[in-house]
């Protein structure tokens, strides 16, 4: 299992289009990855899951993974909460 806390500085929070790519690079991964903010934990793979979550810019989220590639999915997601990718 590799964790790591992360604080969303993407302008646009986890929403929309944002949320979309993240979705979609969580499902290039084999690993089990999930997202949790404010005592809630959501399925990385699952854009419903992560929209729910109503994550903002200035959150602090913790990303999990569980798997052979776990510490390269929790990196790879943790650049998409840095910047908007549209």
């Amino acid at each position: 299992m590799f964790n790591k806390e992360v604080i969303v500085r993407c302008e646009s929070g986890l929403h929309n289009k944002q949320a979309t790519y993240f979705v979609q690079k969580a499902n290039e991964f084999s690993s089990s990855i999930w997202v949790e903010c404010d005592n809630r934990k959501m399925n990385a793979k699952s854009l419903l899951g992560i929209m729910s979550l109503d994550i903002v810019t200035g959150d602090e989220v913790t990303l999990s993974a569980m798997g052979s590639d776990a510490e390269e999915a929790v990196l790879a997601l943790e650049l998409l909460l840095q910047r908007d990718v549209y």
